[in-house]
């Protein structure tokens, strides 16, 4: 099972990079020092609600997000640092866009499921 505390502390760090903001930043959002914000990226501190909840509010994110494909015995750092890449490149689009990214993306997959399918 995995740690919630770096969980958390690992999901904050991505969706903090991906918005292109420090841990400087973020503490100055949330009136933590740095040092704080990196004890928490690493899951060394165990933080209040309240302070999820100005991280949170800091981010701009839903506790939804933070907690988006949590399972408790398989976590993927990579995985969720790439995703949150693409979200924060496609929340400012508008829908129109988002779809066709999405087209695109579909077919992408579908294109390596098939290259999977015949052994390339």
């Amino acid at each position: 099972m995995i740690n919630i505390n770096v969980y958390v502390g690992a999901r904050i760090k991505s969706l903090r990079k991906s918005k292109g903001l420090t841990q400087a930043n973020l503490g100055e959002q949330v009136d933590l020092p740095q040092p704080y914000i990196g004890g928490i990226e690493k899951g060394e501190r165990n933080i209040s609600l309240d302070t999820l909840q100005k991280l949170l509010e800091a981010l701009n994110i839903t506790p939804e997000e933070l907690f988006r494909n949590y399972v408790n015995d398989s976590f993927n750092k990579e995985a969720h640092e790439i995703l949150d890449r693409i979200n924060e490149l496609l929340v400012n689009r508008d829908i129109e866009e988002i779809k066709i990214v999405e087209s695109f993306v579909n077919d992408i997959l579908k294109t390596i499921d098939n290259l999977k399918k015949i052994g390339k």
